[in-house]
């Protein structure tokens, strides 16, 4: 299948690590050019320099923690370089807790690093898309839009926000062949991962590797997903293959979500 991703230019975020780098490769290798944008410069370098070099690919150093500056930098590139027929949203989530213990600081900042800079950057890239009559922006969100997890308070709640921004927006820019859509992960094989399942397992007493095959058990794929099988989706999103699926929230979890 030719997804007609070629000489398309294209904002991954969070894209050091995980389902951001591995999204980043993906589209790299459908000959996309690739911005990585994440607060790290070093390992931004890192994963720069193993992107396939047949596009001039670079990166933004940024804070989503500062919404501003996030503008400020986005804004600048553009203006400088070229704007994005892709835009990837991806952050990492929220610490965990119950939501009632849940400080209201940290929706603030989980609000402000989700919702406000996702916003902030479709706001950006969207004049570029409507004058290509090609736009794309991909949300990793979770699949507690469809069912909210256990001891993942205030990232229930940020992440419903989102994806209702996610389908008002899709209905907003539908006609100017832009569409807005989801990827809900599962759990995947990602450092944050590797964080629950460590918390889970000193709160139970049990190993982690007796805590991460609890986990396993309630997925009927019984594994985790791997950061490239939630590339593969996302990339397909982007592509022209997927111009008529717009607003979704598409779980990639192996089955776990018992919701339709």
């Amino acid at each position: 299948m030719n997804l007609e991703l070629n000489n398309k230019y294209a904002l991954v975020c969070g894209s050091t690590a995980g389902i951001g780098k591995a999204t980043a490769m993906a589209l790299a290798a459908e000959g996309v050019q690739i911005t990585l944008i994440a607060r790290n410069e070093d390992k931004l370098k890192t994963v720069l320099s193993e992107l396939p070099q047949q596009r001039n690919h670079d990166y933004i150093v940024a804070d989503f923690s500062n919404p501003m500056e996030l503008k400020s930098k986005v804004s600048d590139y553009i203006s400088k370089h070229h704007g994005f027929h892709i835009l990837v949203n991806n952050t990492g989530g929220p610490a965990g807790g119950p939501i009632f213990s849940a400080k209201v600081e940290a929706f603030e900042s989980a609000f402000t690093q989700h919702l406000k800079c996702n916003h902030i950057l479709a706001q950006a890239v969207v004049p570029f898309m409507k004058s290509e009559s090609y736009g794309r922006i991909v949300n990793v969100i979770s699949t507690s839009v469809k069912q909210p997890l256990d001891g993942l308070g205030v990232s229930n709640t940020i992440r419903g926000a989102v994806a209702s921004w996610s389908k008002t927006l899709a209905n907003e820019l539908g006609q100017f062949s832009i569409t807005v859509n989801n990827v809900l992960p599962g759990a995947t094989g990602t450092d944050r991962l590797a964080e629950i399942i460590k918390n889970k397992s000193a709160k139970s007493g049990k190993t982690e590797e007796e805590s991460a095959n609890a986990m396993k058990s309630t997925v009927p794929a019984k594994r985790f997903a791997q950061p490239e099988e939630l590339a593969d989706a996302i990339t397909f999103l982007a592509s022209a293959r997927a111009a008529y699926i717009n607003g979704i929230n598409l779980p990639v979890d192996g089955g776990r979500t018992k919701s339709l």
